[in-house]
């Protein structure tokens, strides 16, 4: 899968070597030159504001990363799955400093290091779509995502696979996630994707993260393997976690194997998930803290027979799964009002302070819409 990059910034230079990045990627999915220009200057004033009001030693970071909008489940006429539906370029901003009063941050003219002030308002407004969250002594965490004005960006493989979803108000989930690849690789071992489906009139949303074993490219073609079988599955063969990747197990007995994890999951219903090997899941809320159930395995190596385990889904509760690059055990409780964030940045607060940071990391983090 690819990889977000993470540039740490413990200098000026290393601003400048985040927009390149960010630019080179403008340019790839042939962003118009307005918002080529939107992205550039976002990364500039984020990177510049770590620099400036962290400094070194406190893990500040941008990571930058292409995101695209769920796979329709639907198949074009070659009996594929059509490609993705939109991308952008999705930019967090990450630091354990002091922390801020973000409200107070996005309004123009306010300033605690002598500047104009209207550079974190400048960003929510030139963003698609904009979201933080700060704690005192705990640092800050903001998501940024651009897109183009045109429609001229499109992935041309039908089998791309997501890397962030962007909310909308007729969509019943708001999806995102972010891949780091392990130290010294370009390419995660690490994938997750999702289709959107429609049954009946409403929403399914069918989700899968694998972890290839090993690193780099080997272990990639194993877990991008599951995303393409999962964009080409016929609708009703996902209604049963289960079922969907015991199909999947013989295709993949050609890899080296992953361990792997898949969700179906519809607005009014429960949760259904199944899973083999290492990749774990929650359910988190103001009052509970639910581990899912993963049955011990490896997709086309050896799983036994796999079960979907029905979990309900708490009011107000989000789902997180990770893979092995994030330490098991952490907690979010110290944070309260994290849960109600952007599920971008929930994301980048538990990459930042939970990576293991010698292996491929993933998280996605999955919000219900209420339903009012």
């Amino acid at each position: 899968m690819r990889a977000f990059r993470r540039f740490p910034i413990d200098d000026a230079s290393q601003v400048g070597e985040a927009r390149r990045a960010a630019q080179a990627l403008a340019t790839e999915l042939a962003f118009d030159e307005e918002s080529a220009g939107r992205l550039a200057l976002a990364v500039t004033e984020l990177g510049t504001n770590l620099h400036r009001h962290v400094g070194p030693g406190r893990q500040a970071a941008l990571l930058i990363g292409v995101e695209e909008t769920a796979l329709r489940g639907r198949q074009d006429a070659q009996g594929g799955a059509n490609a993705a539906e939109g991308v952008g370029v999705q930019v967090l901003s990450l630091d354990q400093g002091n922390g801020m009063d973000l409200s107070r941050c996005l309004q123009d003219g306010y300033s605690t290091g002598g500047t104009a002030g209207t550079g974190l308002g400048a960003i929510r407004r030139m963003a698609d779509r904009f979201g933080g969250f700060s704690a005192p002594q705990r640092g800050t965490v903001l998501a940024a995502r651009f897109g183009p004005r045109t429609d001229r960006s499109r992935i041309g493989a039908p089998t791309a696979v997501a890397s962030a979803v962007n909310s909308a108000a007729d969509l019943a989930f708001d999806v995102a996630g972010l891949s780091l690849a392990a130290p010294g690789e370009t390419v995660s071992g690490d994938a997750w994707a999702l289709r959107r489906d429609h049954d009946q009139g409403r929403e399914r949303l069918s989700l899968a993260v694998a972890d290839g074993l090993g690193h780099g490219v080997d272990a990639a073609e194993a877990s991008d393997k599951l995303m393409t079988l999962l964009a080409r599955a016929d609708a009703a063969h996902l209604t049963s976690p289960a079922a969907f990747l015991e199909r999947s197990h013989d295709s993949l007995r050609s890899t080296r194997g992953a361990a792997s994890a898949a969700l179906s999951l519809t607005p009014d219903g429960p949760l259904l998930f199944a899973g083999a090997g290492n990749i774990s899941g929650r359910l988190i809320s103001g009052v509970s803290d639910r581990t899912l159930l993963s049955q011990h395995g490896t997709l086309g190596v050896q799983i036994r027979r796999l079960q979907d385990v029905v979990y309900d889904w708490p009011p107000h509760a989000v789902l997180v799964l990770y893979s092995d690059g994030i330490v098991s055990r952490w907690s979010l409780e110290e944070t309260p009002g994290l849960l109600q964030a952007d599920p971008a940045v929930i994301a980048g607060w538990i990459l930042r302070d939970h990576l293991r940071g010698r292996d491929d990391a993933t998280v996605v983090v999955v919000r219900r819409q209420d339903r009012a």
